[in-house]
């Protein structure tokens, strides 16, 4: 039987940056177009700590019962370790999806625009089927697209559309950036776990573009996201290029990925990944408050 803490850490990874970023630069980028709404983006937000959540029960349950974990290079996996069981991890999936989808109702609701019901259904069955079902697209290189999808394109211009009921170019650009450093979690992530996930035939996009293409993948998605942030500066305010505070976690973390860090190594790229994401989110939420 798994204890409270193994619980916590089957469903920490990424958790919090994945899931408030894409809200704080979406409640941003309203704000910007004077159409903030409190209540709102605190719904968003619970709507996407949930899907989080629910897709690394549902990656924990669906990489366990295919063997996937059994030489995992990172944190404990439930399923994988034996520290719970397959049928428990995956009603905590489900039970994370069940509340997203009773939240995100909610959230519907208040803005009136009940064709985001079909919105959030996709998410849903993205998340599950990201590795579960017989044919799971993130065996095949298409977990990137997912995340920058769904916790980026998605996540952010949601939380904008909510709250001012449409989409400016400057919600655009954030949530480009806010994608991209989104995937830079899952490209450090599957560099770290390359010579596993080839061994039991997970084609990741990093066993596609192969160790050195991958970092130099990860450096173009850094500079690619630091451009999307000046443009939204450009669009809003200055002050937005707070969100910059994020390249002193980006720049060491693109040095250790360049000297060739592996494995274990890796551990702390993923960490300083997940903050600079989240300090852009931040300074660019603080950015535009104080221009505006």
């Amino acid at each position: 039987m798994a204890t409270t803490a193994e619980w916590i850490e089957g469903a920490r990874p990424r958790t919090l940056p994945a899931a408030l970023s894409p809200v704080l630069a979406g409640s941003a980028t309203a704000w910007a177009a004077g159409g903030f709404r409190l209540l709102m983006g605190v719904l968003a937000f619970v709507v996407a700590l949930a899907l989080q959540i629910g897709v690394n029960f549902a990656n924990d349950y669906s990489d366990g019962i295919r063997g996937t974990d059994e030489d995992r290079v990172g944190p404990m996996r439930l399923v994988g370790s034996g520290a719970a069981s397959p049928a428990a991890v995956k009603a905590a999936a489900f039970g994370c999806f069940g509340l997203a989808a009773l939240v995100g109702l909610v959230l519907v609701a208040l803005s009136g625009h009940w064709w985001l019901l079909a919105v959030g259904i996709a998410c849903i069955l993205a998340a599950w089927f990201y590795t579960g079902g017989e044919h799971p697209y993130g065996y095949a290189g298409l977990g990137d697209v997912f995340v920058f999808v769904f916790f980026g394109l998605v996540a952010v211009c949601g939380t904008t559309y909510v709250m001012i009921h449409r989409v400016t170019a400057a919600t655009l650009a954030a949530s480009v950036g806010i994608g991209l450093l989104a995937c830079l979690i899952l490209v450090a992530n599957n560099l770290r776990d390359i010579v596993g996930d080839r061994a039991v035939g997970k084609r990741t996009l990093a066993t596609r573009l192969g160790d050195a293409g991958t970092r130099r993948f990860f450096v173009l998605l850094c500079a690619i996201s630091v451009a999307c942030l000046v443009a939204v500066a450009a669009m809003t305010t200055w002050w937005a290029l707070l969100g910059l505070v994020m390249l002193v976690f980006l720049v060491p973390a693109s040095r250790s990925v360049l000297a060739g860090a592996k494995g274990p190594a890796l551990i702390a790229v993923l960490k300083q990944t997940g903050f600079a994401e989240l300090a852009c989110a931040v300074g660019l939420f603080v950015g535009i408050l104080i221009g505006s």
